[in-house]
């Protein structure tokens, strides 16, 4: 019975495989193989799974069964052919041309199998000599790198064919199996900087994509050295050795997405304890005298690239938790480290910057209120084990680490700031008579004063000494950051102009202070950075940003420090900041007259606009920022790195953009200055917000300016995603009314343009707007279709069954809107001269056709008219059925009326129409001329 079963099921596999269901056909074979013992049978059943294994592209499955098929019958043709194309497939040629060569003996009149047989032949001497070629090369090039008397150009040479190499897979596997590691560690022994370089280098390529070798290499050179090479004096060493650790990873954590099989897929390796020892590493590294500054950043670097989620999603963060648990307090070290003092490691400018963005990534990453409690205590912990009456330098430290976290994540920072003794101690620093203290303490102000009620403390008890120290110091790194810390404080109200924290006219002489040492080249581009941002934080006061636009020279010298600093995140920010608040292109809460005259009547504070905050003196403003080159200064900011520029920079330059563009005289001096290149990867990149407020500028000028000119080359393929996007029913009716002006531009140049349009399914949401009940969204996205039908694949969705198209234009031409009417007739025009069916359809859509045709070709306004005249030749010419029907109608008359009135230029082309309407009539024999 157990056999009968299994014939059966073969018979079954069979079927389904004919059907090419080939998993079905697999489960059948599989089970049929349990049921028998019959050898002539299981040969067949594995052969016919082994060919279901190649139609599914599992060829070890494949070349598995077929070895077992052919265990059975060692001449079994069909599984030697089959086997042959699996191991063809997993690359193990030689193996594959062997059973070829046996198939070919066994049947030498195949032709299929002398093809494959060349084919394999060619292939396997083409590997070999790749093969032979990199191991030769492999070898000269050690010789030369290990040779002491090597020149120069010789050792340059082949440090770069092996850093290539190493990048290529087979390249590295070759370096790897020629005892490659252990040579390249001999280069690390050498400590010549260029020769340890190639070394690392090399060593990241190979780690690339690859867990074992990763693996393996990890362990030969020994994180502690990895970590060492990282630790020195050299910022492209540091930097070789942090891209190696990444490349080490990324192989052991997944990330490098490749797809790996045989072997590789085979080897189980358990990759956290290695991961978790690089993470232990370089926690260490940060607290280490023995580390450069530049080795600091890249463990920092390394860090926040690796610990916290990419996609808060994915459940697991434990290597947060870990990294809290056992490295928090050496993140707060660094963040607390103080330039000045003899005690500080050694650091960059970027050090606890980056420290403080680390903290702020893994205070985010925290998912849930207790493990951001048991954040807050150790960093509580941490800063009031500083405090020490007797040392001065811990106070000094612990305050630093109040002002790193407040950069980072603020909510937590504010959580310090409500800690006995912090603010007090803030204020007491202000009075040292050192200026690390001083530096310190005022940067911590700084940085406090962000909320309204910690402003109204520090202005109560600490202005007094803020002033004391602008005034008595020598040293311009704390007079300045007291500057900026007057100006944040004299901001703390806003917008607000009943909210001004300090004496009328009081902002204004620290503006014109900020301007000065903004305007003064000699000083260096970090202290000039806090005048930037003084100045970021009073524009927020009308009569300031005012000032600041009429004062050409400052305007310039801001834009200048912008495009040199490209490198500096802070600036970047700070730029920006101040030209959002110039142009008043921040949000603004809508005003609600009830709400107000409610606040009024229980005694509440009401918002009041400042006079110079009115629409007026903006536009007055974005005139002066334009003719300064703000521009020009605008452009060299977006091609900044992606890592420098944030999202939150990103948004405030579309911001900038979007005021700039509001006037339409304006547009055309925006195009010119290159406005239009840069504000595209502003729309594709970003936060949501900035990217709509991008598109919104993109749109804007899209709709008035030529495309080529605008945006030249590929680069008008761009825009039409980011308009697409504007047509979003979430989007105001501005933004969609400007996006479907600017694709209707777009859509007029070329057929290339429109076919872009279609492919990011726009015609959806163009037609949705042509129901609108506003008529200028319902008129642009009729004359945006107008261009659209132009498209043959646009055509062949109205010449399609099953859908309104045609009828909705049709109905449209008969509106009383002139612009709808001259669009919709238009569209209508070109598709009846395109396809004879669509002049059939236009009089089966809707019993009204006739009526709203004699409508067109009676209008008063000539384009109109033309286009109906023309609508009325395509039918006219299309059917000599449908051009009867016409005839017998009150068209004829229309016609003769039109066709006899003398042509003037204007009325040529409506006259000319009409005349070739009649002429095509007389051709059918329908009318007759009078002689």
């Amino acid at each position: 019975m157990a056999e009968v079963e299994a014939a059966q099921l073969k018979e079954e596999g069979n079927r389904h495989f004919q059907s090419q269901d080939y998993k079905a056909a697999t489960k059948s074979y599989s089970q049929a193989l349990k049921l028998t013992k019959d050898k002539s049978l299981l040969a067949t059943l594995y052969r016919n799974r082994a060919a279901c294994g190649l139609k599914m592209e599992s060829y070890v499955q494949a070349a598995s069964d077929a070895s077992r098929a052919i265990d059975i019958n060692s001449s079994d043709i069909k599984a030697l052919y089959r086997r042959c194309q699996a191991l063809e497939h997993l690359g193990k040629l030689d193996q594959a041309f062997k059973d070829v060569q046996r198939c070919a003996t066994l049947e030498p009149r195949n032709q299929n199998f002398q093809e494959t047989l060349r084919r394999l032949n060619t292939s396997i001497q083409e590997k070999l000599r790749v093969q032979f070629s990199t191991d030769s090369r492999v070898q000269n090039m050690f010789e030369i790198l290990l040779d002491q008397n090597s020149d120069a150009d010789k050792l340059e040479k082949a440090a770069n064919n092996l850093i290539v190499l190493g990048r290529e897979d087979a390249g590295a596997e070759r370096i790897f199996q020629n005892n490659g590691v252990a040579l390249l560690l001999q280069l690390l022994d050498t400590k010549r900087p260029e020769l340890v370089l190639a070394a690392v280098r090399t060593l990241s390529g190979m780690c690339s994509g690859h867990r074992a070798r990763a693996t393996a290499i990890l362990h030969a050179v020994g994180i502690d050295r990895i970590c060492g090479l990282m630790s020195v004096e050299n910022e492209e060493m540091a930097l070789a050795v942090c891209n190696l650790l990444q490349a080490i990873i990324d192989s052991l954590s997944g990330e490098d997405k490749r797809e790996h099989r045989g072997k590789e897929e085979a080897l189980v390796l358990d990759t956290k304890k290695d991961l978790k020892q690089i993470t232990s590493h370089l926690l260490d590294m940060l607290v280490s005298k023995k580390v450069s500054g530049q080795g600091r950043d890249q463990a920092l670097n390394l860090l926040n690239k690796n610990v916290p989620r990419k996609d808060l999603a994915i459940h697991d963060n434990s290597r947060t938790i870990y990294v809290v648990d056992n490295g928090l307090r050496k993140i707060l070290k660094v963040v607390g480290q103080v330039p000045d003092l003899p005690s500080c490691l050694p650091l960059t400018d970027n050090t606890r910057m980056l420290a403080s963005i680390l903290i702020n990534k893994l205070y985010d990453d925290l998912r849930c209120d207790p493990e951001r409690d048991h954040f807050r205590k150790i960093c509580e912990e941490y800063i009031t084990g500083k405090f020490d009456p007797q040392d001065m330098d811990k106070n000094v430290n612990a305050i630093q680490t109040v002002s790193g976290i407040l950069q980072g994540p603020f909510d937590l920072g504010n959580q310090l700031l409500g800690m006995k003794g912090v603010m007090e101690m803030m204020v007491a620093l202000c009075g040292s008579e050192r200026e690390a203290d001083q530096l310190v303490a005022v940067e911590a102000l700084i940085h406090a004063s962000t909320k309204l009620s910690r402003a109204t403390f520090i202005i109560t008890n600490g202005v007094s000494l803020l002033k004391s120290i602008y005034k008595t110091t020598k040293n311009e790194k704390i007079k300045i950051r007291t500057l900026v810390g007057l100006c944040k404080l004299g901001s703390a109200g806003g917008t607000d102009y009943g909210l001004r924290q300090f004496a009328e006219g009081s902002t204004e002489k620290l503006a014109k202070q900020c301007r000065k040492w903004l305007c003064n080249a000699a000083i260096d581009t970090r202290t000039r950075r806090w005048a930037v941002e003084g100045l970021a934080y009073l524009t927020l006061d009308a009569d300031v940003k005012d000032d600041f636009v009429q004062d050409i020279p400052a305007l310039q010298a801001m834009f200048e420090l912008a495009k040199a600093s490209t490198s500096d995140k802070t600036i970047l920010y700070s730029v920006a900041t101040t030209l959002v608040n110039c142009t008043n292109s921040y949000d603004v809460k809508e005003v609600i007259p009830e709400l107000v005259q409610l606040a009024k009547f229980s005694k509440q504070h009401v918002p009041e606009e400042h006079p110079k905050d009115k629409k007026d003196f903006v536009d007055m403003r974005v005139k002066r920022l334009l003719k300064a080159g703000v521009i020009s200064a605008l452009s060299c900011m977006v091609r900044a790195d992606s890592a420098i520029l944030t999202d939150q920079t990103k948004e405030l330059l579309a911001r900038v953009f979007l005021a700039l563009c509001d006037n339409p005289k304006d547009r055309g001096t925006i195009v010119a200055q290159g406005g239009g290149k840069a504000l595209i990867p502003l729309a594709l990149e970003g936060t949501d917000v900035g990217k709509v407020k991008a598109a919104h500028a993109l749109a804007k000028i899209a709709a008035v300016s030529k495309p080529d000119i605008a945006f030249p080359g590929e680069r008008v393929y761009e825009v039409v995603r980011p308009l697409v996007r504007l047509l979003d029913t979430q989007r105001d009716g501005l933004q969609n009314y400007e996006a479907l002006l600017g694709l209707t531009n777009l859509s007029g140049r070329s057929d290339k343009l429109r076919q872009k349009i279609f492919k990011e399914r726009a015609l959806p949401d163009i037609e949705n707007y042509m129901f609108e009940n506003h008529d200028q969204l319902r008129q642009a996205a009729t004359e945006c279709m107008c261009n659209m039908v132009v498209n043959k694949e646009v055509q062949e969705r109205f010449l399609a069954d099953g859908n309104d198209r045609l009828k909705l234009v049709v109905l449209l031409c008969g509106e009383d809107d002139d612009k709808v009417q001259n669009a919709a007739a238009g569209a209508l025009a070109m598709l009846t001269a395109a396809h004879k069916k669509l002049c059939i359809k236009m009089t089966q859509v809707t019993s009204q056709w006739l009526e709203i045709l004699q409508r067109l070709c009676l209008h008063d306004q000539l384009s109109v008219q033309h286009r109906g005249l023309v609508i009325a030749y395509n039918l006219l010419a299309a059917d000599a059925e449908l051009a009867k029907k016409l005839v017998e109608s009150e068209l004829l008359e229309i016609l003769t009326v039109v066709g006899k009135q003398e042509p003037d230029e204007k009325k040529a082309a409506v006259v000319q129409t009409a005349r070739e309407c009649l002429i095509k009539c007389m051709d059918y024999g329908f009318i007759k001329p009078v002689s």
